[in-house]
């Protein structure tokens, strides 16, 4: 399993990721920001409450996401235009 070990918001609702196997990655939130907890995400302050949690991330609001979902659904960094 692949773990998030650096996590620091965007703008525009991005994350950037650095993963347990050196790889920096960019993850877009806007998608899930309709749905949910997630919601809450819009206001700035509780999306910036981001943090690291149990190889994850997770917000003060108590929002969080599996590992391997944002691994797989996030753009290399090298990739991101």
């Amino acid at each position: 399993m692949i773990a998030v070990i650096k996590v620091q918001p965007l703008e525009d609702y991005k994350l950037l990721l650095m993963f347990s196997n050196s790889e920096q990655k960019v993850f877009d939130m806007r998608p899930y920001l309709n749905h949910g907890i997630f919601k809450e995400l819009k206001d700035k302050n509780i999306f910036n409450s981001i943090r690291i949690a149990y190889d994850s991330i997770e917000w003060n609001n108590g929002a969080d996401l599996c590992p391997d979902v944002l691994f797989e659904k996030s753009i290399k960094l090298d990739d991101v235009s």
